[in-house]
This record gives structure tokens, sequence and C-alpha cells, in this order.
């Protein structure tokens, strides 16, 4: 073998890692439902005879999505091969023509713009509260959504995100009613949420609160391989005509029969008693390390604001760490580098911790007693006070006709006044400060200073020094 294999290597150096896993995938590097070993490469197959096909199934593919949707509760479940990134483009073209107008929860997945781009639609914004007590993003008012639909009876449908990325939930139940009170559509992207199918520890699930179209991602925290997601079809006010049509139009011609089995085994897994209790244990060890590290000085996990109104539930599996006098950023690399754990990600003042049915008493006791560590003997320093509370863009154009636009790149002292072409999304919180169509203000630039200043990470700044945007010529 001539040619060098850097990834190769990579991956067997993680192996010979062995770290701890509060990171997705849900399966938590462990080989534990089947010997999949036994099946592959045996199973990357195509469309042979007896194997189905997942563009059109008529035989096996059919009946286990037919299988899983009894399971979810759903109308129809189809297998997603392309993450829930796919996913939401089939939803949100099946829910929607070009030209529609559609309210989106700001705070959403970068697929659900990319989606918007694809099916040139032209968005509304809903801002979710900024909790200035706990510097987070919570939830969103149903009774915001309810005046913008009374106001702009045009809109044709509604894509919210639940849980987000911390596990906040919102009233979705409530939201729900009030959409289909307007005669409009709810797409809800679940990706974070299809284990809260299988406990009554968690929050419900969008589709027991009356979603009409839900996408999870089955390999965040079930047991299933990445790049594997659902579309589940939750009402009759679904075509589903339309959404095969759609379903054929965004998926490769090539699905992977490894992805689809991981689907199926992950779900009948979770739909277990073994698959079912080991989540509820989770859920409650989740609790018990959530109450033993709030006891630790210096220590705080986020349990909730009662003042805060849009938190309606919040989902256990994602365990929200603060330490008194360290970045959130630094709690994560020094869990890994000193402790040899990996959390799923960390902004400037939280650490996320992400359980699934997989972790076990070991992982846990590890993580508590690595947090003790920290806290008791890291030195403090003064961290500087952020607001992640962020200017509201103008929107001038849609993200398509932004996007298709002809394109310049500027420095971002020059980008003032100009209409952006790409987005800019700091982290925290991940949601884009600015988006395709919207104008960039002096506002926007100074925000972006004060973020830079402060060594936080933002992703869609060009150029070698990170200081230039692409704008609209």
């Amino acid at each position: 073998m001539k040619m060098k294999t850097p990834v190769l290597e990579a991956l067997d150096n993680l192996k010979k890692e062995n770290s701890v896993s509060f990171h997705m995938p849900g399966h938590k590097g462990k080989n534990t439902l089947i010997n999949w070993g036994d099946y592959i490469p045996f199973i990357d197959t195509t469309e042979v005879t007896g194997m189905d096909n997942l563009l059109e199934p008529r035989g096996v593919i059919q009946e286990s999505q037919e299988n899983a949707a009894k399971v979810f509760g759903a109308k129809a479940t189809y297998y997603g091969v392309n993450g829930s990134t796919g996913s939401n483009y089939i939803a949100l073209a099946t829910i929607t023509k070009p030209g529609d107008k559609v309210l989106v929860q700001r705070n959403c997945h970068k697929s659900i713009y990319n989606g918007m781009v694809l099916n040139r639609l032209t968005p509304v914004y809903l801002y979710p509260e900024y909790n200035e007590n706990y510097n987070i993003i919570t939830g969103v008012y149903p009774e915001e959504i309810d005046k913008i639909l009374t106001e702009q009876p045009d809109i044709k449908a509604v894509v919210l995100t639940y849980p987000n990325y911390y596990g906040l939930c919102s009233d979705l139940k409530t939201i729900a009613d009030i959409i289909h009170k307007h005669n409009k559509v709810l797409m809800v992207d679940e990706a974070h949420g299809p284990h809260m199918t299988f406990s009554d520890k968690s929050p419900i699930s969008a589709l027991q609160a009356g979603a009409d179209i839900v996408i999870h991602s089955t390999h965040k925290t079930l047991p299933s391989f990445t790049q594997t997601s659902l579309l589940h079809v939750g009402s009759d006010r679904i075509d589903l005509n339309k959404l095969r049509d759609r379903y054929q139009l965004f998926t490769t011609t090539s699905p992977s029969y490894l992805f689809t089995l991981s689907n199926e085994i992950s779900i009948a897994y979770m739909d277990s008693q073994e698959g079912r209790e080991k989540l509820d244990w989770n859920i409650e060890k989740a609790k018990e390390v959530i109450q033993r590290l709030n006891k630790v000085d210096r220590v705080k996990v986020f349990t909730g604001d009662p003042t805060d109104k849009t938190i309606f539930g919040i989902d256990i599996a994602k365990i929200l760490i603060s330490i008194d006098g360290m970045k959130g950023s630094q709690i994560k690399k020094k869990l890994l580098s000193d402790y040899n754990i990996r959390l799923e990600m960390s902004d400037y003042y939280y650490a996320l911790a992400y359980i699934s049915p997989m972790n076990t008493d070991e992982d846990y006791e590890r993580l508590v007693a690595a947090i003790e560590d920290m806290a008791k003997n890291a030195p403090y320093q003064e961290i500087n006070y952020i607001s992640i509370e962020m200017p509201e863009p103008k929107l001038i154009m849609s993200p398509a006709q932004a996007y298709y636009s002809h394109k310049m790149q500027v420095e971002l002292k020059d980008a003032i006044g100009k209409v952006a072409a790409a987005p800019v999304i700091p982290y925290p919180p991940g949601v884009p400060l600015i988006h395709a169509g919207e104008e960039f203000t002096k506002a926007i630039y100074d925000y972006i200073l004060l973020l830079m200043e402060n060594g936080l990470e933002i992703v869609g700044l060009m150029g070698n020094e990170k200081d230039h945007i692409i704008v609209v010529e």
C-alpha cells in the first residue's frame, strides 16, 4: 500500500485511546446489539433479489418501516441514510412549494437554512428566549407563534426544534394546537430526542404532542450508526405521495443497507424491555449525577429556571455543566487531556455531557470524579461576561436569492450595509448571527469583534485572519 492512510491511522489511535464517551453517536463505540463483524462487509450489498429497495420498498424494508412506525406511534416512518440533514430537506420540500413563506425557529440546525435555500423558501424568524440568569438560549412562547400566524396568514408551515441542543423543551402540545387552529403544518426537528419515545421519565415526544412531520437522528441518542435518521408522519396533513416523490429527489440512488439495518436494530433494541430499562436506568443515574455535582463547590449543573416560562421540560439526557472560574471550552478540553473523557460540546459558559442507553455506571463515576478533581484543583480565572442575546438582522431577500446571487468577499468593516450571502455562526450558542439574505449592520459588526476578542469560535468568516465575509455583490 503506497498511499498514506491518515484517516485510518487517526481512527486506530481513537480506538486505542479507549476514552469514556459522553458524545454522539449513541452506541458509544460499543459493539453490543449484534456482532457487526459477522455482517460487514457482507451486508454492504445492493438491491439484489430478496433485499427490497429503500427508494421503493415493497418487501422487507417496507415491513421494517411499518414496524418502526408502530413503535413511534406514527402514521408512516421512513428510514434516512443521509442523516437528519437529508430528512429535513425531504420534510421541508414535502410541506411547501418554492416561494412559500415559513415560520422558522431561529436557533434551528443549519440544515433547515440549507433546506430553505434548496426549496427557495422565504423565512419569518421566531427568536427563542434569552435567559440572562443563566446565559443560555431557552424556548419559545406559544403566544408569540399565535401572534405571528394571525398577522401573517400567508405563512404555510412552522418549523421548530425540540428539544434544543441543551435539552430544553418548549410547550409543544400547546404550540401544536395553536398552529393547527391556524390550519398550518407543524414540522419538528427532533434530532436530539428520538429516545424520548421510550421513557415516561422524558418529556413527551413531538409525535405525542401533535406534530405533523418529525425528524429523528437515531445516531444521536439511540445505538445507531452516524448518518442514520428517521422521518415520521404524524397526521393526515402530510401528502404521502408528495413525500415519497421528495424522498426520491433527495435520497441517494445507492442507499446503504448498513445504515438501514442499523436503524432497524437500534429501534428494535429500544423497543425491547432491555432497551427501555437501560434508558430508564441512565436517566435515573443522570439525575443522581446532577444532584451530586450540584453539591460540589464551584460546580453548577443547569436544571432549569422557574422564572423562564418558555422552559416547559428538560431532557435529562443532556447534562449541562459549568465550573466557576472556567470557560466551558476549558472544561471540555481538560476532561479529555487529563481524564480521557470526551464531551459532546462546549460553549463559553457550559460543557455538555450527552448520554445514551449505552453509558455505564463506570462512565458516570469517572465523570463525577473528574469534575470534582477539576473543581478542587483547577485555577480560578475571572471570566468576562458576554451576553449571547443577538441583534435581530433585517431580512432583505430570501436565503435562496442571496445564495444564488453574484457574490464577493469583503472585509468585515466594509460589509456594513451589505446583504450577507452566507451564514456567520458564533459558538456560543451555535445560532446564526446573520444568514444569507440579511443585512450586515454596525451592531452585528461590533458584536462579532466582541466575540473574537473573547476567543469564541465563529464559523463562516473567511480569509487567513477570519476577517472577511461573503456578501451579495
